[in-house]
């Protein structure tokens, strides 16, 4: 059985790129589950309930990291959102739902949880090793499929959480950078791991954003607005994931990559 993970998905082009790519590569890859990072999907900051039903048709679970309260209101809009995962290890007072089980069509449940990582992040997040330990231990011992979203700056920490889950669960992927990284393996316990699944977002950008914008920023040190890119190629990563729905164990994970012209 096979999952489809997407990376960061970064303003409308990428939100137009998910929504013409994605149910073509859903039957092109045989992929009965589609989970998406949507965190940037809002004008680059934030979600909003709007952008989310755009693609709803096409994602079927989307998660969120540190930029999940940008947009005004989406605090709200969350609490009637049955299919977004924030992270887990935020203050409990905040709404939404780090962890969610949801049906697969093609057999078994599906368990997704999001976390952000503690280095080089928000302090407010809490420990996410503890926050998992936890969250696995609450879910019902028929979910095998597990799939973890770790939101994280440092690789270190994303390789760590990878091995601290080996043989726990289907799948740790990382998010965050918006760089695509080469290091996808099946771990000794059976679990896949990737440090980061990368972006849907401008080919020609910095991390989706205008290249002038951030060249002016780095070179002369002042503060200066970072406009998304929102149209020309957009570039889709996503990463496949293929597993045995019965015992939750990866057999294989492969990049996935794909163009389209906004």
């Amino acid at each position: 059985m096979n999952l489809l993970f997407i990376g960061d998905i970064v303003g409308s082009g990428g939100r137009m790129a998910v929504q013409q790519l994605v149910p073509d590569l859903r039957t092109e890859l045989h992929a009965s589950f589609v989970v998406a990072n949507a965190e940037n999907c809002a004008a680059g900051n934030g979600l909003t309930a709007r952008c989310l039903k755009e693609m709803t048709p096409a994602v079927d679970v989307f998660t969120a990291g540190d930029h999940v309260w940008d947009q005004k209101g989406f605090d709200s809009e969350i609490r009637t959102l049955n299919n977004v995962i924030r992270p887990a290890n935020l203050a409990t007072v905040q709404p939404g739902r780090g962890c969610g089980v949801f049906s697969n069509p093609a057999g078994g449940d599906v368990a997704v949880i999001a976390l952000m990582g503690k280095t080089f992040m928000r302090d407010s997040a809490y420990n996410p090793f503890e926050t998992v330990d936890r969250l696995l231990e609450e879910l019902p011992r028929s979910v095998k499929t597990i799939l973890v979203d770790f939101h994280a700056e440092a690789t270190s920490e994303k390789l760590a959480m990878g091995y601290y889950l080996d043989g726990r669960v289907t799948a740790v992927i990382g998010t965050h950078t918006h760089v695509p990284t080469a290091d996808g393996v099946i771990l000794p316990g059976g679990t896949a791991y990737l440090s980061d699944a990368g972006m849907v977002g401008a080919a020609r950008s910095v991390l989706g954003r205008e290249v002038e914008d951030v060249l002016y920023k780095f070179t002369t040190g002042m503060p200066n607005r970072l406009r998304v890119v929102e149209s020309g190629t957009i570039r889709l990563d996503a990463v496949l994931i293929s597993y045995d729905y019965q015992t939750g164990r990866a057999g294989a994970i492969q990049p996935v990559r794909r163009e389209f012209t906004v």
